[in-house]
């Protein structure tokens, strides 16, 4: 059976870091193309950071660009997003999902087959 579970989220002030993590079972994450998310209540998901499974390109969105860094452990088949600089506007669901697709784009686009729970990060200011 596969699964995503999300780890790490919680209540930071601004400025501060956090690191999420994303363990995969029940199929090797690195075969397939990999991202986080977020979502805010009312919002439309934002792709954070996706990794394609041909030649490991990673992307950023721009709002989170030089400051939060996805890696990933493929013993432990697990992807992290370290977020540093943390601002209230990063205040959200973060999601992990992975996409059989060869292509990096449609799991830019969200198109995902599957999805974990979700984790809530908060930042105060």
């Amino acid at each position: 059976e596969v699964h995503l579970v999300e780890s790490g989220g919680g209540t930071v002030q601004a400025g501060g870091s956090l690191r999420l993590s994303c363990a995969a079972s029940g199929f090797l994450f690195d075969d397939y193309a990999r991202g986080w998310f977020r979502q805010v209540p009312g919002k439309a998901r934002e792709a954070i950071s996706c990794v394609g499974s041909s030649d490991g390109s990673t992307t950023y969105g721009d709002s989170v660009k030089g400051r939060f860094t996805m890696s990933s452990d493929d013993a432990e088949n697990t992807l992290y997003l370290q977020m540093n600089s943390l601002k209230p506007e990063d205040t959200a669901v973060y999601y992990c999902a992975a996409s059989i697709s060869t292509e990096l784009n449609p799991l830019m686009s969200g198109e995902a087959d599957y999805w974990g729970q979700g984790t809530q990060v908060t930042v105060s200011s």
